[in-house]
């Protein structure tokens, strides 16, 4: 990914990165994205931009595998989110959904992964410990509850789904509030003129909307140069 898609990408939101594929692609019914409602530990945080290092978890009952097969499993997982590529995403399934009661993004989690320079964390899963979750590491969660149950990891690098995302390892994803994409690769070296032209079309509405004295006939006049740059 080239630096300035990257710089680009974190300065806007999920939905317009959702409807600059969509111009990149020439079309409607980009569908590569997350359903229902999420939760932001940092609703202001900027968007979370980086390839995912996916994994997944299970907490309302005890592992039934051996203490030093868990124990190894969460080495290799530790491992995995500390190697590149980067900027990275850890995006990681609760197998508990929709009964999800392990937190597993707590204090000290979300700051072992910020050491090791990830971006921030997508699951669907539960989060804690809002008031000290360090800064600069945002986290989407499902949603916000005090424990961690018999949290542990069930895979590394597997094919997970997130709120009807299917997400791969490796997959470019962003992230905010408003929830989650995966990038689709053949538009990557067209994403950047895509946004550009996204956010310069839709000042052609915006700007005569918030002016002093709008009205319909102004309303007109932007509406058809707005359709006409969309086309």
């Amino acid at each position: 990914m080239e630096p300035s898609l990257l710089k680009l990408l974190q300065q806007v939101d999920t939905p317009t990165v959702c409807n600059a594929i969509e111009v990149a692609q020439g079309k409607r019914g980009f569908s590569k994205f997350t359903r229902g409602t999420v939760l932001a530990s940092d609703p202001n945080a900027p968007a979370l931009v980086g390839y995912a290092k996916t994994a997944s978890i299970a907490a309302l009952a005890p592992p039934d595998e051996p203490a030093d097969v868990i124990r190894a499993r969460r080495m290799a997982y530790y491992r995995h989110m500390s190697d590149p590529p980067r900027p990275a995403i850890a995006v990681i399934e609760d197998v508990d959904f929709p009964d999800c009661i392990g937190a597993y993004w707590g204090e000290v989690n979300t700051t072992i992964h910020k050491g090791f320079g990830l971006a921030g964390a997508l699951t669907n899963g539960v989060m804690r410990d809002l008031g000290d979750l360090p800064s600069g590491f945002p986290v989407i969660a499902g949603s916000v509850g005090p424990s961690h149950g018999f949290v542990h990891v069930r895979e590394i690098a597997s094919s997970v789904q997130i709120f009807g995302l299917r997400v791969n390892d490796g997959d470019l994803v962003h992230a905010d509030r408003h929830g989650a994409l995966v990038v689709p690769p053949e538009v990557i070296p067209d994403l950047e003129a895509a946004v550009r032209k996204l956010l310069d079309t839709e000042k052609l509405i915006l700007d005569p909307a918030r002016a002093e004295g709008f009205d319909f006939a102004a309303f007109q006049d932007a509406w058809t140069a707005f359709e006409k740059a969309r086309t």
